[in-house]
This record gives structure tokens, C-alpha cells and sequence, in this order.
């Protein structure tokens, strides 16, 4: 078993963080929040005074947090970057969503410094993360990979190795992308099915077993009272974020520039989460989109 030191114990981290001591690993954890430290502490994390105190002498260094200027941040430019205090033997997997940009700079600020680091954000959402189930898309070295994967399967279901530092990135903006476009497209098929008299949980089986099936309709429905344990059953509490995932969009917008690529149905999607966010639904989850098609009729 390993020592761990865990940072940014989220609605993300913090399950996975107790994922990690739960298969038995010695879990050193920290957040800025004193809610999220006690949470740790009862999953069985020790709890750290601050970052600094808690990568000193840890095989590995995991980190969620919101943005890439926090990942940079913490590492690298910060009063006392994590980079000057990480053994060198330390694996650093950072499973934010960030820039690919930003990704690469921080792996070659650590290579530099001897250190190792991987980019392996995730998707599965926080039902995934309390799981165990997460998919972790990782950019890397294949040494690095085969390092951090028995660490990764503690807390996912499906490890990838999208390519070298930055690919997991990329991957993961264009997964989360097209998840933004699916639900958009979920929300407005199934407001015009309620809108001509349809019973939404008729519909959605419908649709179910026909050529529109998709991840909405098998796991996240965005109707309330269609089906449980799913955020539009808990008046959109919980989940991912409106404002994660405009963020994320966001992201995929600068990979397609920088590609260009051609993302008409992203820009829409993107444009539709954004109209949604400005009416002061940021902190909803994604799914409650929905209300945005039903306000406008």
C-alpha cells in the first residue's frame, strides 16, 4: 500500500479521496474547507494543515482541483510551489479538467525538477467518484501510466492512456463537449414531447430503445420525477455543475481554435449553458437545462 497525499476534497476529491483509504492506502489530505477536512477524517484520511505538510514524504500526490491556474499555482508559481518540496520518486496525477497548455507546462516544470507528472482527469460524475467507478483519460508517459494505474483503479472503473502529457486534456474536453451537446439535445426532445401532451418517462423509454438513446436518457434524466438517485430528482442538487460545465465548454472552444476545428454544435451548446448560467443557475447541475427550454415557452 502506498502513501497518498490527497488535495481538493470537492464533491469529486472527497469521495475519492475515501476510495483511496478504503482499499487501504495512507491517505494524507487537504482542502482549505473544514467541512471537507472532517468528511476525510471520517472516511479514515489523516488530515493535513496545509498542502506543503501534506506531499512531504508521499509516494504519490493526487490533486482535484478547479482550474488550471490553480493547478499551476499549487505546483509551480505559488508562494511555496509544491515542486520544491515533492520527493522526486513522487508520482503527481492531477485529475483536474484543465487546459492542455497548462497540463504540459506543469509536467515539464516537474520533469525539470525530476519529478513526474500525468494529467488523468475523469468522467462519471460525483455518483461515479462515491462509486469507485470513474473513467480516468491519462496523458503521459507509458512509464508513468503503468506507475500511477494501480493508484487510479482504487478510484475508477476504466483507466485509459490517451497519449503523451496534455492528451488526457484534450480527450476529456472532447468527451465533455459532446456530453454538453447530448443534453442539450435530451432537454429539447423531451420539453417537445411534455409540450404535445407526452408523458416524459413514456417518452424517454421511447427513446430508450430507438435511435435516440443516449447517457441522458440510460442515467441522467433531466425530467424530475422520471427517474431516481439523479439530480432532476433532488431539484437539481448535486452533480455537475452548470458553471463546470460552461467551463468546460469553454476549454473545448480553445482546443478547437487552436486546431481549427470546425464545433458548430459545441458554440450552440455552449451558448445555451451560458444563457442558462447568466438567469443565475450556475450551481445547479447540468441537467436543469431543461428549465431553460421550459422558461422560454
Amino acid at each position: 500500500m502506498a502513501t497518498i497525499a490527497f488535495i481538493g476534497l470537492g464533491n469529486m476529491g472527497g469521495p475519492m479521496a475515501a476510495n483511496l483509504a478504503k482499499a487501504g492506502h495512507s491517505v494524507k489530505a487537504f482542502d482549505l474547507s473544514t467541512p471537507a477536512l472532517a468528511q476525510a477524517a471520517e472516511a479514515g484520511c489523516q488530515t493535513a494543515g496545509s498542502a506543503q505538510d501534506a506531499v512531504k514524504g508521499v509516494d504519490f500526490v493526487v490533486s482535484m482541483l478547479p482550474a488550471g491556474k490553480h493547478v499551476e499555482g499549487l505546483f509551480v508559481t505559488g508562494d511555496q510551489p509544491l515542486f520544491d518540496l515533492i520527493d522526486s520518486n513522487t508520482l503527481v496525477i492531477d485529475s483536474s479538467t484543465i487546459d492542455a497548455d497548462t497540463a504540459r507546462r506543469v509536467a515539464a516544470a516537474g520533469a525539470a525538477k525530476g519529478i513526474g507528472f500525468i494529467d488523468a482527469p475523469v468522467s462519471g460524475g460525483v455518483g461515479g467518484a462515491q462509486a469507485g467507478t470513474l473513467t480516468f483519460i491519462v496523458g503521459g508517459a507509458e512509464s508513468q501510466f503503468a506507475q500511477a494505474k494501480p493508484v487510479l483503479e482504487c478510484m475508477g472503473k476504466n483507466i485509459f492512456h490517451a497519449g503523451d502529457h496534455g492528451a488526457g486534456q484534450v480527450a476529456k474536453v472532447c468527451n465533455n463537449m459532446l456530453l454538453g451537446i447530448l443534453m442539450a439535445g435530451t432537454c429539447e426532445a423531451l420539453n417537445m414531447g411534455m409540450k404535445n401532451g407526452l408523458d416524459p418517462k413514456v417518452l424517454s423509454d421511447i427513446m430508450k430503445q430507438s435511435s435516440g438513446n443516449n447517457w441522458a436518457l440510460q442515467v441522467y434524466n433531466p425530467v424530475p420525477g422520471v427517474m431516481d438517485g439523479v439530480p432532476a430528482s433532488r431539484d437539481y442538487q448535486g452533480g455537475f455543475m452548470v458553471d463546470l460545465m460552461f467551463k468546460d465548454l469553454g476549454l473545448a472552444m480553445e482546443v478547437s481554435q487552436q486546431s481549427a476545428s470546425a464545433t458548430p454544435m459545441g458554440s450552440a451548446a455552449r451558448a445555451l449553458f451560458n444563457l442558462h448560467k447568466s438567469a443565475g443557475n450556475g450551481a445547479l447541475d447540468f441537467s436543469s437545462l431543461i428549465r431553460l427550454y421550459q422558461d422560454a415557452e
